[in-house]
């Protein structure tokens, strides 16, 4: 009995490590997916809130200054050009993924910086 114990708690410690968030982001290949996603809803994390619409605008504020910028789908990506104010950030496909209201933007298709943005 104590052996069984034992063995149940080492899982429960393997189980307690493994990375469960990476597991919950669900990746959106589709356009349509998208935009059923962002339709209506801006998109907000602290200091920024952004409106991106299912006509390719991307309207808003981040830390004080206007974003403007386009987008478009291309493959499996979301591929847009940005100006925070009157510097240029370029352009940039990026790979989408979901988890609930939470939407996880992964620059360079998928192997660059990420950064997760709230479903208002």
């Amino acid at each position: 009995m104590v052996k069984r114990w034992t063995a149940l708690a080492a899982l429960g410690a393997v189980m307690l490590m493994l990375p469960v968030s990476a597991h919950a982001f669900e990746k959106i290949d589709s356009r349509t997916d998208f935009v059923s996603l962002i339709d209506g809803k801006a998109l907000t994390r602290f200091g920024i809130k952004l409106d991106v619409t299912g006509q390719g605008d991307i309207l808003g504020r981040g830390f004080g200054r206007d974003v403007t910028g386009a987008w478009q789908w291309q493959g499996n990506y979301f591929c847009r050009s940005l100006y925070w104010g009157t510097y240029d950030l370029g352009y940039n496909c990026q790979e989408v993924r979901v988890n609930g209201d939470t939407l996880r933007f992964t620059s360079d298709q998928g192997a660059g910086d990420s950064a997760d943005l709230k479903l208002r």
